[in-house]
């Protein structure tokens, strides 16, 4: 274990021997961790390794087991979030936690709002938050609806709305993960004058570029256990990935699939949708699928991926179109249509239409066959756990425990669990929208890896990302959409990245399919 630290500045947060355990789950095992003021500090490590646990025992939402939390130099005991806040810790998650029925102004001030005899003075209240929000470098009509701006502002209103509670700590959880690269830099602008202005910061994410970009120190985690705490300068990227993963970066090249393998289009495709749209959802859009292949469908944000393959699996209501599978017409009006006809589709929103928390890893892996079976004819005890252990070997799921809670696994565990569950109902066909969005480049590779050889053993997969470079790597046809409608296709062996974004901003003319 290497730790490098500067004892010129004084730690504001400084967190020794945490030890957390959950039922059959060692979370985080001794782990040391310092924050100083001034600092971004990029937390990283796989899914798995203890990063969200760390942040959860600092922001009060889980007690720990042993160790010690001292905060300005003060042990602290955090039972709730509104100890950690008392004590100047704020977070600002992935999905925002404000109040978008509610104006800007509200959201800033919410809970601090200036009153006069007893009764809020809105007109004070909105001119403190306006003065809040200037002080970050934002110009916003503090009277607006906080709905109607994009996920951007809605961030930075929320970091606003911490600066307000006075903090001394801002805890950034994946805060990029939705954003486009002009709304990336707008964030990092406010974070850099936040840090100048000697707020601590705590930043999460997956994206290494970003982390490059606006971190002053790493601490890598793995396993749960401290590996090393190191200033960025002295950490190349390739040396991040091996202590991140234990694992040689030029191994996960191998271990992920190649787009050059070329597939048997002489038969009938496996899905063949022609013309399947929805009015004010999707412009009517073709799309093919041969059995074995892989194909990509890459655009920006709202460019209507998900839409379509909504369509296809019948989540969302096609109201043209026909959909054919082995070459016979369906109708896919509801998921268990789709099902029926041996279509599996994993969403990109895992919390809310995937991953079933209060259930076991085994009861998440079984629920997809159960669901096809029906409900009175229950699977056999010994087959749910052979079906089990086959999944949880294969996907290498951590822990490899079948009664763990799924709610305790990290994101790229669950999502492991979701392509697990779907595999085990023998689909002819997968979708996969954003499997490795928010997940590290391990449990990336992994997913990688296992679509890759799903396709070699003749798995039709439709994968969705908005890193374009892991769709050219993964697919070997690329479908591209941009405002809701199907603007090409492209054999990604004849296509670099820079080409790619070109046929995309260009709407393809000149080199459409």
């Amino acid at each position: 274990m290497t730790v490098t630290q500067d004892s010129a500045v004084r730690p504001v947060v400084e967190m020794r021997g945490i030890t957390i355990s959950f039922p059959g789950v060692l979370a985080l095992d001794g782990v040391d961790f310092t924050l100083r003021a001034g600092e971004v500090h990029s937390l990283m490590g796989e899914n798995g390794a203890g990063k969200s646990t760390l942040i959860k025992a600092l922001t009060g939402v889980y007690a720990i087991d042993s160790g010690e939390i001292v905060v300005g130099g003060e042990p602290r005991s955090f039972h709730t979030t509104a100890d950690a806040q008392a004590a100047g810790i704020s977070t600002v998650y992935q999905e925002v936690n404000l109040c978008t029925n509610l104006s800007v102004g509200e959201n800033v001030m919410l809970g601090h709002e200036p009153r006069t005899g007893g009764r809020i003075d809105w007109h004070k209240m909105h001119a403190q938050a306006a003065q809040h929000l200037a002080d970050m470098g934002l110009h916003i009509d503090t009277r607006s609806m906080l709905s109607s701006h994009s996920i951007a502002i809605q961030q930075l209103v929320a970091i606003s709305r911490a600066m307000v509670l006075d903090s001394k700590v801002l805890i950034l959880d994946e805060p990029t993960s939705s954003l486009d690269r002009g709304e990336v830099e707008s964030l990092f602008r406010v974070v850099r004058a936040l840090r100048d202005k000697g707020v601590a910061i705590l930043f999460v994410s997956h994206f290494l570029d970003q982390v490059y970009e606006i971190a002053d120190r790493i601490t890598v985690l793995r396993n749960g256990k401290l590996v090393g705490e190191y200033p960025i300068v002295e950490l190349p990227r390739d040396q991040l990935v091996t202590k991140m993963i234990g694992r040689e970066l030029g191994e996960l090249d191998a271990l992920a699939g190649s787009a050059e393998r070329a597939v048997d289009r002489s038969g009938k495709p496996v899905l063949k949708a022609t013309g399947i749209g929805k009015r004010g959802f999707l412009e009517p859009a073709d799309l093919d699928v041969y059995a074995g292949e892989v194909v990509g469908l890459a655009g920006l944000l709202g460019s209507g991926r998900t839409e379509l393959v909504r369509l296809l699996y019948g989540a969302d209501r096609a109201d043209a179109g026909v959909t054919e599978i082995d070459g016979k017409p369906v109708k896919v009006h509801q998921p268990r249509h789709a099902i029926e006809n041996r279509v599996a589709f994993s969403s990109e929103d895992r919390r809310e239409e995937g991953i079933i928390g209060d259930l076991t890893v085994a009861e998440n892996i079984v629920l997809g066959i159960q669901a096809r079976k029906g409900w009175l004819h229950k699977i056999r005890k010994s087959e749910q756990d052979e079906i089990v252990a086959e999944y949880i070997k294969s996907l290498d799921v951590r822990p490899a425990n079948p009664n763990a809670l799924a709610r305790n696994l990290s994101g790229g565990n669950q999502q492991k669990l979701l392509l697990a569950r779907w595999l085990a109902t023998a689909p002819k066909l997968l979708i996969l929208d954003e499997p490795t969005r928010g997940i590290d480049v391990g449990a990336k590779a992994d997913i990688q890896r296992k679509v890759a050889e799903l396709s070699d053993q003749g798995l039709s997969v439709i994968f969705i990302s908005s890193e374009l470079e892991e769709v050219l790597r993964i697919a070997q046809r690329v479908v591209v959409l941009r405002d809701r409608k199907r603007i090409g296709e492209i054999d990604s062996s004849a296509i670099d990245l820079d080409g790619l974004v070109d046929f995309i901003a260009n709407e393809g003319k000149g080199t459409a399919a």
